[in-house]
Parts: structure tokens; sequence; C-alpha cells
């Protein structure tokens, strides 16, 4: 993509993926919090679609470890007081607030493709160690920290750096082992009313 073309999409990629304000959690908050999920150590991208226009609008993924489960929301808005959040990455995210978190997404504008590969338990932690590391992300730049982060890993040398969230969704989806699924949804197109109705 040259300059040109890249600077006309830009303002539609920051749009789409604005941040909320930064949440800050203590270590000992974030210690209660850690759910450990049963499943394989797995990475998840999670991509947003715009149901009109059929382009990516946010990008974020789940990192299963042996240790516990979180979700790496760059620059996301999906916020809720019994979910804990430290600089981006979502803590405790069990099945529960998983559905609360695609569902939230999924309404009459947007739907979301999610996409799973299981990875060796090193991989895992590896992803881990990197999303809190990360620190908070700037607007617009979901897919682009997430693919820096996702190329660093083994058995993701292919992923190249993009801003752009279906870009990365076809990069990823094209890795050997990659399972995916769609959520759709008919709520209204304010997904801080879903956000507002949950009560864990």
């Amino acid at each position: 993509m040259d300059r040109r073309a890249f600077l006309v999409m830009l303002p539609a990629a920051v749009a789409a993926c604005s941040s909320a304000p930064v949440d800050v959690a203590d270590p000992a908050a974030i210690q209660a919090a850690a759910y450990r999920h049963s499943g394989p150590p797995a990475i998840t991208l999670f991509t947003m679609i715009n149901n009109r226009s059929g382009s990516g609008a946010h990008t974020s993924m789940m990192i299963n470890t042996p240790s516990q489960r979180v979700i790496f929301d760059p620059a996301g808005s999906v916020r809720h007081p019994l979910i804990t959040e430290n600089n981006d990455v979502l803590y405790g995210a069990s099945p529960r607030i998983v559905d609360f978190y695609e569902r939230a997404h999924a309404r009459e504008t947007y739907h979301v493709v999610i996409h799973k590969k299981n990875v060796p338990a090193a991989v895992a932690e590896q992803a881990f160690r990197a999303v809190v590391s990360n620190g908070p992300t700037p607007s617009a730049y979901c897919a682009n920290h997430t693919s820096a982060i996702l190329s660093q890993l083994p058995g993701f040398e292919s992923i190249r750096s993009t801003w752009f969230p279906k870009k990365l969704m076809e990069q990823f989806q094209a890795l050997p082992g990659v399972t995916e699924r769609k959520v759709f949804e008919r709520d209204v197109d304010d997904k801080q009313v879903a956000i507002d109705a949950f009560k864990g």
C-alpha cells in the first residue's frame, strides 16, 4: 500500500479502534482475578467486522496459558466493574466473561470473527508476558500492537505488521491448525447497552 492510500484509510481505523481511559489495577486485584482455563494452551484472535462495509473495525486476542487466561484488548472499550483490567489486559477470562466480551462487540452493525490456534505452553506464556509488558495502546494501534506481538512468537513468523484488523485476520487464518467461528447479534448499535446489562 502506498503512503497516500494508507493516509486515506487510516482515519477509519482511528474511528473504529479508539481507546477508553486505561485502568490500572493493583497486583493483589490482578492475582485475585486470575482464571485458569482447563483447555489447551491457545491464542485466539478476535476481529470485529463491519456488517455494512465488510471492513475490520477492531482487533484483540485471548491467550490461554497453563496458569491463566486473559484477553488483550488494545485500545478497546469493553470495560466493566466486574472485569479486572491493567493496561489493556483483561484478567479473569472465564467462559462467562468471554461470552460477554464477544457479545458486547456483536450487534446489528458488527459481527465478531474468532480464530483459535492451539500452541505449545511456552509460546502461550511468551505471548502472555508480551501483552503484560506492552503497556496501554494508543488509539488506532490495536492491529499494529497485536501483529507486532504475534510476529515475535514461534509459529507466527509469517505475521507481518499491519494497521488493519482484517489484514491481520487474513494472515492469522492462513496459519496451520486454525479454527474459525463467528458471532452475530441483532442488538442496537451501541455496545454500551450490552455492557450496562451485564450482571456477571
